[in-house]
């Protein structure tokens, strides 16, 4: 079945002077979900914010927030981001031994579960998880700071992630470097939930809707129309 694409803007591009006030305008704007990208400064280059942060924010939207695990380990702070109010928790392929169990455990704790494949991380390795998760995250950069440029070789993985999840209750996301440009080719390679940083948040609050609404008509574009709504 054909799902009406999503759009998850990344906070990661807002302005953290005004984090609550960002979530709240962006929401309001047409987001789909919100992703928060979490960053170790080990697992990837970088660092972030952890469950305090989620949990502030969560009093600003009861939009769904897409929680993107770039940590390693993972598994010891699973239940603080469902418990802050993660909706949905992604956790890199690469990031641990047993991704099997940490896909298990969030969705033990009643929440979405979703993997994660780098671009140079081949499709393969998440066709043994299949049944444990309900999203799979094509990174279209390399993790670990917005603004990058869109890598089009990770277009096969999804295309393969596509063939392997074909008929199952499974989104296919991808991240970095999503514009109303770059949207269409991740749409035609099959993903259906855009994550975009830079290309909703450069403008400022007024330009959330104009930017959202761009990036959502490109995928439907390539995708022959909107989908019945789901999420």
């Amino acid at each position: 079945m054909t799902t009406r694409p999503l759009i998850a803007p990344s906070i990661l591009a807002s302005d953290f002077s005004r984090l609550g006030e960002e979530t709240r305008a962006v929401a309001e704007a047409g987001a789909d979900w919100i992703h928060l990208d979490v960053m170790d400064g080990h697992f990837v280059p970088n660092l972030t914010f952890g469950p305090p942060v989620v949990k502030a924010l969560r009093r600003h939207t009861d939009t769904f927030f897409d929680v993107h695990l770039m940590i390693a380990p993972a598994d010891p702070y699973l239940a603080a981001f469902a418990e802050a109010g993660a909706d949905g928790i992604t956790v890199h392929v690469e990031a641990g031994p047993h991704i099997h169990r940490s896909l298990q455990a969030i969705r033990g704790l009643g929440k979405r579960a979703g993997v994660a494949l780098n671009p140079g991380t081949p499709a393969a390795l998440v066709e043994p998880l299949i049944e444990a998760v309900d999203l799979v995250l094509v990174m279209t950069v390399n993790p670990g700071f917005g603004g990058q440029s869109f890598i089009g070789s990770a277009l096969e993985t999804v295309a393969r992630v596509k063939a392997m999840t074909a008929g199952r209750d499974i989104r296919i996301q991808v991240d970095g470097g999503i514009d109303a440009t770059t949207v269409e080719a991740a749409a035609r390679a099959g993903a259906d939930v855009f994550v975009a940083g830079n290309a909703v948040f450069k403008d400022g609050p007024e330009a959330y809707a104009a930017r959202i609404a761009a990036i959502r008509a490109g995928a439907e574009a390539a995708r022959g129309g909107p989908g019945p709504r789901a999420c």
